[in-house]
């Protein structure tokens, strides 16, 4: 795959003008704003300065085998612009023809900010995660929608690296545990059973810590590639260490899916697994 026919080429300001200036697009991009702006950072600042939200601690023993490597910041903190490059790929390549499952994955954005800001599940899942997973099978079923998923098959497997970048970046920066991502798995999976699976789940899983692969192979990043996947920093966990902490997750995401089986809301498993930890 050529650099320029990366995702990572894509400009985020272009499918900020063409969603606000395209008519089919601009009430998903209004909501998704909207939701962005009440539904995530108000009712953060809301919970964290007013309101009196139960606390847990979710930290893992495993945690503490995990280095603490702030260089990884650059790509914990472009998961906004990961599913915003997503946009503007399809848009400027597909323009009309991409209108509707583009429209339908901004709605589904919002629809996660809404559901996710609940103030007892804001330390787990991780919303970097479900958005980063969301966003990489949802590029899948766009390029199957649109029958370029031959075409697109590089670029596929590219966003699912840059999802599990962006995973494996909320354990390097120590902004969320082991245990997130389990639940961040569990989470997806309730949300959206068809695109993600339990066998995804494995697959995603068993990838976590991989290396990602270069476009055309390059050893040094353009300037705007450096939160390309490829280029993360090159921290290294021993063999143990990694099988020790996929197994862990494994076990909690199987755990919250058997207890989801008696539950009646899919929130249920994580709420109680959370409060014997306050």
């Amino acid at each position: 795959m050529h650099i320029r026919d990366s995702v990572y080429s894509e400009s985020s300001a272009y499918a900020f003008y063409k969603t606000f200036f395209t008519p089919a697009l601009r009430p998903a991009f209004l909501s998704c704003i909207s939701s962005i702006i009440f539904n995530f950072f108000l009712r953060q600042y809301h919970s964290a300065f007013l309101g009196r939200v139960p606390v847990s601690n979710v930290d893992h023993p495993l945690d503490a085998k995990i280095p603490f490597v702030p260089s990884w910041v650059t790509i914990y903190l472009d998961f906004t612009n990961y599913w915003i490059r997503m946009v503007s790929f399809f848009l400027r390549r597909w323009g009309r023809k991409a209108h509707a499952p583009v429209g339908d994955f901004i709605l589904s954005i919002r629809f996660f900010l809404i559901h996710l800001t609940d103030p007892h599940l804001m330390c787990i899942p991780s919303l970097h995660i479900m958005v980063a997973i969301h966003t990489y099978t949802n590029f899948a079923a766009i390029a199957r929608l649109l029958g370029k998923e031959e075409t697109l098959k590089n670029q596929i497997i590219e966003m699912r690296h840059g999802a599990m970048a962006i995973s494996q970046s909320i354990l390097y920066v120590k902004q969320h545990s082991v245990n997130c991502i389990a639940a961040s798995l569990y989470a997806m999976h309730c949300f959206d059973p068809v695109h993600f699976p339990e066998s995804e789940a494995g697959v995603f899983l068993s990838m976590l810590f991989n290396e990602a692969p270069a476009p055309d192979g390059q050893l040094n990043p353009p300037v705007h590639f450096k939160e390309h996947p490829s280029y993360a920093p090159k921290t290294k966990l021993s063999e143990n260490e990694q099988t020790e902490i996929k197994n862990h997750i494994m076990s909690l995401y199987k755990r919250f899916l058997s207890e989801k089986s008696t539950a009646k809301t899919w929130e249920e498993p994580l709420i109680n697994f959370m409060k014997p930890l306050r």
